[in-house]
């Protein structure tokens, strides 16, 4: 399929979106708030923030929590997202279980990383995660006849 890529004001309000999302952020425990905006093919945007938890492994990242709920509404087909947080020099970068759940639905849509001041800097799923292991691996040949252990 084709990649559609975003013009920049399109890219400008996506970033805005992030940024306007993280006002929601739920972290009183790291006071790292994130906010992240999502783009389908056809449009829409839906936007999520991180939601921490006493437990702390169990608490959810902006960027899952967005996914989550794009797909949980019947999207899967995205294009591009924009992540945002407090930091003043560097633009925030995804974690690793982040990077794979964003694999999950494809390798090229565009990562817009940003900072406070709306800077960013754009990348792909698979520039983040180079070498990934998705959904179009488990159709590959596999070892037909594995011998058991008993």
């Amino acid at each position: 399929m084709d990649q559609r890529h975003l013009s920049q004001v399109e890219v400008n309000e996506l970033i805005h979106q992030s940024h306007e999302a993280k006002k929601f952020s739920y972290s009183p425990y790291s006071k790292f708030r994130v906010g992240a905006a999502l783009k389908t093919r056809d449009g829409r945007v839906f936007t999520g923030c991180n939601v921490e938890n006493a437990c702390y492994n169990l608490g959810v990242c902006a960027e899952r929590n967005v996914i989550a709920k794009a797909v949980s509404e019947g999207y899967k087909d995205f294009i591009a997202i924009a992540i945002a947080s407090d930091m003043e020099k560097e633009f925030i970068s995804p974690c690793g279980a982040c990077r794979q759940v964003m694999r999950e639905f494809g390798c090229k849509w565009e990562v817009y990383l940003t900072k406070i001041d709306k800077s960013y800097e754009k990348m792909t799923v698979d520039e983040l995660l180079p070498r990934s292991f998705g959904p179009d691996d488990l159709c590959k040949k596999k070892v037909s006849n594995i011998p058991s252990n008993h």
